[in-house]
């Protein structure tokens, strides 16, 4: 069988080849009639998702009513104050590409990347955006996979290709293994700071990171896809059931003051990046056998049970509201 490495490698060489086709536009452009331009500008608190891989806003009061979907395509996406990031699709002849967008859906800057979307993160500010890609393998399940997870600063234009770049503090002492693996950005309020995953050695843990000084540190162990809530208090997270993500994961939230966790209501595995929907609130999404995805919400506080928030929908990110 082919490698998922070869894969990538002849994807590249045709990309390189297309390279003088604008295949962007007709991507990325929404269709004549869709409503790209007001669909993250609607009445009232919306949620952005995607659906069936085409960005779309629901209402936060109403989302099972009324769908705006757009004819932008994405694998991931996600939002932050006027900012919208997406990952586009990997075609049988192209690569997938960052694309960042205004509030309109107007592209402002596109970045070539090589490796199949998996996570994608806006700061609240909008200025910050993360995104992980699979390289080699394809699920968080084994031990096999590689991934590369990269930074881009819209201010600044600075561009983190590969956060293994980093310099690595592993339980108070500098670290360096050529199978450190980063995933699941998310990005503070001051835009500099950051959590994250780390694997190496058989373990995964909970990493913060200063963008400023370009190092990482890490917190805690099987802590894996971190979203920090909109007060900066609390992390959720997905941590493997045993510490095996063979058995699949659990979401948790982590008091950073305490270290306090808290599993959730939540008791089916989710292999997703939380959202926040408010500081109450958190978002995941689940596919059913046949590979619908659906978005639901748990209270983070560890009680309730999980509610099904949009149907037929994925990504789910709160459109101009503090928080990651």
């Amino acid at each position: 069988m082919t490698s998922l490495r070869a894969r990538l490698v002849v994807i590249s060489l045709a990309t390189v080849l297309l390279a003088g086709i604008a295949l962007t536009y007709a991507v990325l452009a929404p269709a004549a009639d869709a409503p790209a331009s007001t669909a993250l500008a609607g009445a009232g608190p919306r949620v952005q998702v995607l659906t069936n891989g085409l960005l779309s806003t629901v209402s936060r009061a109403d989302p099972g009513g009324p769908r705006e979907v757009t004819a932008v395509r994405c694998d991931r996406a996600h939002t932050g104050a006027a900012t919208v990031a997406c990952l586009t699709p990997v075609g049988a002849l192209t690569a997938t590409s960052l694309v960042v967008m205004d509030a309109a859906l107007r592209p402002l800057k596109e970045i070539p990347l090589t490796g199949f979307p998996n996570r994608l993160r806006v700061s609240a500010s909008g200025r910050m955006i993360a995104w992980t890609l699979f390289i080699d393998g394809h699920s968080y399940a084994t031990n096999g996979f590689s991934t590369q997870t990269g930074i881009l600063d819209t201010r600044t234009g600075r561009i983190v290709r590969s956060l293994e770049d980093f310099t690595i503090t592993r339980d108070g002492r500098p670290y360096r293994n050529a199978d450190v693996n980063f995933w699941g950005v998310t990005f503070a309020g001051d835009d500099n700071r950051f959590y994250a995953t780390l694997s190496t050695g058989g373990r995964r843990s909970l990493v913060e990171g200063d963008m400023a000084a370009g190092t990482v540190r890490t917190l805690r162990d099987n802590v894996e896809c971190p979203s920090l809530s909109p007060d900066g208090t609390r992390i959720a997270y997905k941590s493997a059931i045993g510490a095996d993500p063979a058995k699949g994961w659990r979401l948790t939230v982590l008091h950073l003051g305490s270290g306090r966790t808290v599993p959730l209501a939540e008791t089916r595995s989710v292999d997703d990046q939380p959202a926040w929907l408010d500081d109450q609130t958190i978002a995941y999404g689940l596919q059913t056998g046949d590979g619908t995805n659906n978005t639901w919400t748990v209270p983070a506080d560890g009680g309730g049970a999980p509610t099904l928030l949009i149907p037929g929908a994925n990504s789910p990110a709160v459109i101009g509201r503090d928080g990651a």
